[in-house]
Formats: structure tokens, C-alpha cells, sequence
């Protein structure tokens, strides 16, 4: 009898136990490029029909405090595939064409001549690294722009599956760089694929889902779309990608370009009702920074690479229903490497403690009802002729745009970046500039194998 009730006993534990130890969610982080923080329908668009993202907004959370690690895009997804400030890998700024970059040579840092020969420093261990230890089936399908050389690929970062353009930005129908390099990869391989890189990207996201909807995956599915060149899906005829026509385009343009991108939203999760696991997916979307020329920033000031707030605050809504409160709007201040530590809490995965996080875990910041968390976060333009530097601790902002003079703003009363309080609170500009220089001075004196700026 008494082992009866003890089995019966052990069943029921069982049973019950939670469900991030038992059954760990999938985890979707769909991220868009150069997007405007006024460009979804859930953020205030009008001229723009993004449904299916704002599906996730109804039935998750929106944030509205929400930033991107850096004002450009290599930056922005270093921090959230390490979860640590960019700068402790050296990477201040996007690779390209216009970068200066160097490596450590015998304690000296010497100018690295191949364009493409710098890359997430392999010593780095990755996002997709801890899920797959973690028993995570692993995928990512899009833009990677964290190194061209094939020791930096995906699969060789912990990726099961890769497909997409290595680059910074390529011809969305030719899949290659104004110059010539080819830049679309099917694992290790080149890839010659014909079609709209959106929709290629977006086919690949749904088939994965609906191939993986019987054991946990991670899928990261970093667009392209709407960086330049602004060319809009359905016109295979547009002309191939030059240097004089790469920036030219339109609002309607880019209005078809990223809603190309909401549909592929619409399949992912399609895919997921159909499996009967949306329940227990994390899905997340976000951009890499602030939108360009085409895009809205609006209420916001300026616009990419600069650290004003069109520069980095960003849209971002997460649903996840058998975890989140559905249709919660919150000012929880947040960042892109924060994304690595709440998917690593939520699979159940321990925080590394040989390199700690610098991101942390948003889930409990948003299920459970407490005040705001008080959070402090850092930006910085390094280039030789252009220096920016920018801290946002609660509610100020200060900011430093080529040491013309001290700029500090309530960012509750004033969005928008128009009044500068520096004159009536000298004693909180001066508090900001030490929390930046203290910051700075912390990442200095972190070992870094390469400088990008």
C-alpha cells in the first residue's frame, strides 16, 4: 500500500512540474534592419500595414523603452549573439567598406587591410552555442554580417542550419555586393539560389518551424529587409545594385519592403498554430537600430548611426502565452544583449560565469507586478572624424555629439530631445558623465583580439 501512494505520489510530481523544466520553449527572434521606430501599425504607423506583428504586440507585450545595442547593425547583433557589450569584442562598429579596423599584433593594434577579414572573434561563445548544449535544435536564415571568412560562419557558431547573405547589404535578387562579392551562402556553401532574398528568408523560417515543431528549437531569422538597396519585392526587372544607385528608392518602397517582411511573420507563425506549439514559443521582434531614410523615427529625433533616440530606440514586442500577460504595453527599459539572457532563462540554460552577461532576463520584469527597474545603458561612435557618446540612466539622457557641449534630457517629458536641462541640472550631467566615464574605463581594460570603429 505504502508503495502505491509513494508511486502514485511520484506520478504526480511529475505531472506537475513546471513547464520550463519539462517541456522547454521553442525561441523565435525575428529581427528587422534600419526599421523605424514608427513603422508598425502597433508603434503608430498609419500608411503601413504590418498585421501580423502586431498580432504579437496584442497578444504579448510592447515595449516602448526598448534599445538597440548600437546605432548600426554588426554592433547591435553582436550583443545580443555574445549578451555582452559589443566593445569587450572590439566591435564598435558595423563592417564594411567604410570601417576602420585593426587587430592586436604583439600588444599593438595594427590596420587590417582585407575589407572582409575580420569577424566575431571565434573565442566568443554564442547564443545558439548554449541552446544547442542546451539539446536546441538551431537555425538562422538571413542577414549574418558578423564576419565573411568561413571560419565566422553560422554553423560554425553553434548554427545547425544557415541560409543567407553574409554581408552587410547585397542586391536582394542577385544576392551580391555592388562590387561583385557574392554574399549568399547555403551553410558553408555558395549558394545560387534565384528570388527575393525576403522571401527566400521567409520560406526557410516557416519550413523550419513546421520540420522542428516536435523537439525545442531556437530560430533566428535576422532580415536584410528594409536596409538599402531599397529594391521592392515582385520587380525582378529593378537593376542590379550599384554604389550611385544603392541609397535611391521611395517610401513606397520600403512600405513593400517591410511588409514582405510581416508576412514572413504571418508564416512563422502559421506554422506554429498549426504544430500546436504556439502556446509554448518565445517569439520575439525587434530592429537593429533606428530607421534610415526612408523610415519613421517618429516622436523621436534623428535617425541611424548616431546615438540620438532615432539612432537606437527601437520597436520590440514579444509574445510567449504560456508565460507573458497578453496585450501589456510597458516602459521597462530594455536592449538587444538582454534577449540572450531571457532566452537562456527561459530554456532553462545557466547564466556563463566566466564571461558574465551584461544583458538580463526581461521575463520577470514584465510578469511580475513591480515598479519599473532603474537601468542604465551606453552608446558610442568611435570613428577618427566622428565621435558621439551617449548614457541613458532612468529617465535622463545625456548626450555628447562631437564634444560641442553638455546635452541632457528627461526623456519622460520630452522624447523628442528638444530641451536641454544641462543648465538646470548641472549635478545630474555631471553624475551621467562619470557613469559613462567608469563605463568606458571598464571596457578598455577588457582583452580584445580586434578594434572596429
Amino acid at each position: 500500500m505504502v508503495t502505491r501512494i509513494l508511486l502514485l505520489v511520484s506520478l504526480l510530481a511529475a505531472f506537475s512540474a513546471p513547464a520550463a523544466q519539462t517541456n522547454p520553449p521553442n525561441i523565435i527572434f525575428v529581427l528587422c534592419d534600419d526599421m523605424g521606430y514608427g513603422d508598425l501599425g502597433c508603434m503608430g504607423a498609419k500608411d503601413i500595414q504590418t498585421p501580423n506583428i502586431d498580432r504579437i504586440a496584442t497578444e504579448g507585450v510592447k515595449f516602448t523603452d526598448f534599445y538597440a545595442n548600437a546605432p548600426v547593425c554588426t554592433p547591435t547583433r553582436c550583443g545580443f549573439i555574445t549578451g555582452r557589450w559589443q566593445q569587450r569584442c572590439g566591435l564598435e562598429f558595423a563592417f564594411g567598406y567604410m570601417v576602420e579596423q585593426f587587430r592586436r599584433v604583439n600588444n599593438e593594434w595594427v590596420p587590417e587591410p582585407d575589407i572582409h577579414g575580420l569577424g566575431l572573434p571565434v573565442s566568443e561563445v554564442t547564443i545558439a552555442d548554449r541552446l544547442k548544449d542546451a539539446g536546441y535544435a538551431t537555425a538562422a536564415f538571413g542577414k549574418w554580417h558578423l564576419g565573411y571568412k568561413d571560419e565566422y560562419n553560422p554553423t560554425k557558431r553553434g548554427f545547425d542550419q544557415y541560409f543567407g547573405e553574409l554581408l552587410g547589404h547585397a542586391d536582394f535578387y542577385r544576392h551580391a555586393y555592388y562590387d561583385g562579392t557574392y554574399a549568399l551562402r547555403d551553410g558553408m556553401s555558395p549558394a545560387k539560389v534565384p528570388g527575393y532574398f525576403t522571401d527566400l528568408i521567409n520560406e526557410r523560417a516557416a519550413n523550419f518551424v513546421r520540420d522542428h515543431a516536435k523537439a525545442p528549437f531556437f530560430l533566428y531569422v535576422p532580415h536584410l529587409a528594409v536596409h538599402a538597396p531599397f529594391q521592392p519585392p515582385d520587380a525582378p526587372e529593378t537593376p542590379m545594385v550599384t554604389k550611385e544607385n544603392m541609397l535611391q528608392g521611395s517610401r513606397a518602397i520600403y512600405k513593400a519592403m517591410l511588409e514582405r517582411v510581416d508576412k514572413g511573420v504571418g508564416m512563422i507563425l502559421d506554422e506554429l498554430d498549426k504544430a500546436g506549439i504556439a502556446d509554448n514559443t518565445l517569439i520575439v521582434f525587434s530592429s537593429d537600430n533606428g530607421g534610415e531614410r526612408w523610415a519613421s523615427n517618429e516622436p523621436l529625433f534623428h535617425h541611424k548611426n548616431t546615438v540620438w533616440e532615432g539612432g537606437i530606440r527601437v520597436p520590440c514586442v514579444m509574445r510567449w502565452p504560456a508565460k507573458l500577460p497578453k496585450g501589456k504595453v510597458t516602459s521597462q527599459m530594455g536592449i538587444t544583449m538582454d534577449l540572450h539572457a531571457t532566452f537562456l532563462a527561459a530554456a532553462g540554460v545557466e547564466f556563463p560565469k566566466e564571461k558574465p552577461l551584461d544583458g538580463i532576463d526581461l521575463v520577470p520584469l514584465i510578469t511580475e507586478a513591480q515598479p519599473a527597474l532603474e537601468r542604465t545603458f551606453f552608446w558610442r561612435i568611435d570613428h577618427s572624424n566622428r565621435k558621439q557618446k551617449a548614457i541613458r540612466h532612468g529617465k535622463w539622457k545625456y548626450v555628447n555629439d562631437g564634444n560641442t557641449m553638455d546635452l541632457l534630457f528627461d526623456l519622460d517629458a520630452d522624447i523628442g530631445e528638444r530641451h536641454n536641462l544641462n543648465y538646470q541640472h548641472p549635478e545630474i550631467t555631471q553624475d551621467l558623465k562619470a557613469r559613462l566615464k567608469a563605463w568606458e574605463d571598464e571596457i578598455e581594460a577588457t582583452p580584445r583580439e580586434i578594434l572596429v570603429k
